[in-house]
């Protein structure tokens, strides 16, 4: 089992986020899926007859990271939340790229419900917690794709981070390499988030659930976690 935790710094700064953990055991990533597949299609086909767009920096979703971004001293527009990258990536070019299935179905979910979202493979998360908390400055990270680049987070950014460095840069800009998704990964850790969960909350219940319905056809078991203020911490 791995726990995560909501640092009680971070609570404090952010009382009213939440974080929808949704578990996948069991996964078969080598396979096709068609329902990602038709998912993908469908939201590139309501943005081409212009009946949707991906939320931008002035959608209330967005502008509670980059707020949330410039108060840790991150520049959102010079490094943006993971969903603002992709929405933005989306409605340049048309369509989303294709990594593989499992990643594909959290970056169709988080596009379409203006959401942020990652994944860690807990095959390869060291130690049994991964803390949501500031960065004090001694931490390493190597980007996803970059295998031999190592990062340093300032002191005060949001990470997630395992007993061995850092998960994800900038609470949810980047991923890291050593425990990104692939075809292989077998025992999955799926990300929603939100920070104004007053507003948003059924958005990311609604979410979590799209993301499981993907991934049941695939996988032994899947669940749904939740972390909050109220609840800083549960086992995945």
């Amino acid at each position: 089992m791995t726990d995560f935790r909501l640092s009680a710094a971070v609570a404090d700064a952010f009382p009213d986020a939440r974080i929808a953990l949704i578990t996948a055991t069991g996964l078969r990533g080598n396979a096709p899926w068609p329902h990602t597949a038709t998912a993908l299609e469908e939201l590139e086909r309501q943005l081409a007859d212009g009946a949707w767009q991906p939320a931008d920096e002035t959608d209330p979703r967005i502008e509670s990271w980059h707020a949330a971004y410039r108060s840790f001293g991150t520049n959102p527009r010079r490094t943006r939340p993971s969903v603002d990258a992709l929405g933005r990536r989306l409605a340049k070019k048309g369509g989303l790229p294709r990594i593989n299935p499992a990643v594909d179905s959290y970056n169709c979910v988080s596009v379409r419900h203006g959401l942020p979202a990652g994944a860690f493979d807990l095959d390869h998360v060291t130690g049994d917690l991964v803390d949501i908390r500031h960065a004090d400055g001694t931490e390493s990270f190597t980007p996803l794709g970059e295998p031999d680049t190592v990062e340093v987070p300032k002191p005060g950014e949001i990470i997630y981070a395992d007993t061995t460095g850092v998960l994800t840069r900038h609470w949810n800009h980047r991923d890291a390499h050593r425990t990104r998704v692939t075809e292989d990964s077998t025992r999955v850790a799926f990300i929603l988030e939100t920070l104004q969960a007053t507003r948003d909350g059924d958005l990311l219940t609604a979410a979590a659930e799209e993301l499981r319905g993907l991934l049941d056809p695939h996988a032994e078991q899947t669940a749904v976690h939740h972390l909050s203020p109220a609840r800083p911490r549960t086992a995945v």
